[in-house]
């Protein structure tokens, strides 16, 4: 077991894609498989996901344990609270999300080569998810509240490039968009 936990983010309502993104399928697996199997080849583990309603044992895969988020219709938040309250043992968390299907391994990593510091990825301009935050802020996490998730927490945090960190599957364009890039998966 690492000392570094990841939670996948996973218990939006995806309104505007109209479908659970959760079990959209890109490069022949489903966004969430994808995220799993992303953390667990950075060496993060446990692997927690977060999601609304609980999934039959077996849904997410091995090795990796549902934390359920009964108050998931607050917004992103909460999610975020609910994970890091699951892994509040470990010494760092990575914390992404389940619609970002160009995350990679190598870059989970590189974000957690400074362990003391939080860590943002950089993409448009701007830092966000994936994110690692050291035990040392997960007070801040416990914290947050409302649809905003962790983005003031990371505006003057250490900052990674993420090639096309952009792609965040939100509308039936931008998994359309993301399953003919990596259409030659598998």
């Amino acid at each position: 077991m690492s000392d570094l936990a990841a939670v996948v983010l996973a218990a939006g309502a995806s309104r505007r894609l109209g479908q659970s993104k959760q079990w959209a399928v890109v490069g022949g697996e489903t966004l969430l498989a994808r995220a799993v199997r992303t953390a667990q080849h950075a060496g993060l583990a446990p692997v927690y996901v977060v999601m609304a309603q609980a999934e039959p044992a077996g849904a997410l895969g091995q090795g990796v344990q549902m934390v359920v988020n009964h108050e998931a219709s607050e917004g992103i938040a909460s999610s975020v609270r609910a994970g890091v309250a699951a892994c509040a043992e470990a010494e760092g968390v990575v914390l992404l999300t389940c619609d970002q299907p160009t995350v990679t391994a190598e870059h989970l990593r590189a974000l957690t080569t400074a362990r003391r510091e939080v860590t943002a990825s950089c993409y448009a301009g701007r830092r966000g998810v994936p994110a690692y935050f050291p035990r040392a802020s997960f007070a801040s996490l416990l914290a947050l509240r409302g649809d905003s998730g962790a983005r003031d927490l990371l505006q003057q945090a250490r900052c990674l490039p993420l090639l096309l960190g952009e792609l965040d599957v939100d509308t039936p364009e931008d998994l359309a968009r993301a399953q003919a890039m990596f259409r030659s998966e598998r």
